[in-house]
């Protein structure tokens, strides 16, 4: 029975996720990036809305003379001061909103109340959030708050990773490599660098300098990994790099 459950197991962690955990942009439906310095949190409607989209319905608003601007997704107010950001993160706190939690969550961490932020990453993690589950990995792993608890680090790490989320891969391939799992290890990276997750590329590079990996395999998630950064891109997106 436990066989069949580590088996089991193994086939969620192991099957390629649709998408990254970020998913696609609201407006223009396109794959979000890993870098959020390309994308823009709502603290309105806690929507990830691409640096594009955000870019675009400014220009537009602009250019109807709008003295207010909105967000592209729900058509509230864009805050003006840190205050009104607060407050709108605190009211979808309220609503139990799972990236809100998360947010509220890594704001306590940042400064160093790690009880708060295991408590609302813990609680935004039970909610779904796939990096809030990255986050509480990481506190079982150095203690914070919790006892050190390698099992449930691992545990939830492997949430994250199943979820989408390929930082979280990275990790566990390492986690794998130190303890002599290479062909664990390479699958991690791969599926990772699928998703066009640029360090997996580099940790795959090592891998196949070391005999780990082979020529094909390499080949082959180097173009998956810049398929799928393509379908990032846009010229929307394009326009507001220059913009930013």
């Amino acid at each position: 029975a436990a066989g069949t459950c580590c088996a089991l197991r193994d086939e969620m962690l192991f099957k390629q996720p649709e998408s990254g955990f970020l998913g696609d942009c609201p407006i223009c439906c396109l794959p979000l990036s890993f870098d959020m310095k390309e994308n823009v949190l709502q603290t309105c409607c806690s929507k990830v809305i691409c640096n594009g989209c955000s870019h675009a319905n400014m220009v537009r608003e602009i250019k109807e003379n709008r003295q207010q601007l909105t967000c592209p997704f729900c058509r509230h107010a864009k805050p003006t001061t840190q205050e009104e950001m607060k407050l709108n993160e605190m009211k979808r706190v309220a609503a139990n909103d799972p990236v809100a939690l998360r947010e509220c969550g890594k704001e306590f961490y940042q400064n160093g109340d790690y009880e708060s932020a295991f408590k609302y990453c813990t609680k935004a993690a039970e909610l779904g959030d796939v990096d809030a589950h990255y986050h509480v990995a990481f506190m079982y792993r150095k203690g914070q708050c919790v006892e050190k608890d390698e099992e449930k680090y691992i545990h939830y790490l492997e949430e994250a990773a199943i979820g989408g989320h390929p930082r979280a891969r990275c990790n566990l391939a390492f986690h794998e490599s130190k303890n002599g799992r290479f062909e664990r290890a390479v699958k991690h990276l791969i599926i990772a660098a699928n998703l066009g997750y640029d360090d997996a590329i580099q940790d795959l590079k090592d891998c196949y300098k070391n005999g780990l990996v082979s020529k094909d395999d390499f080949a082959a998630a180097l173009r998956a990994n810049q398929a799928a950064i393509n379908e990032t891109k846009s010229p929307q997106r394009e326009a507001a790099k220059k913009f930013f």
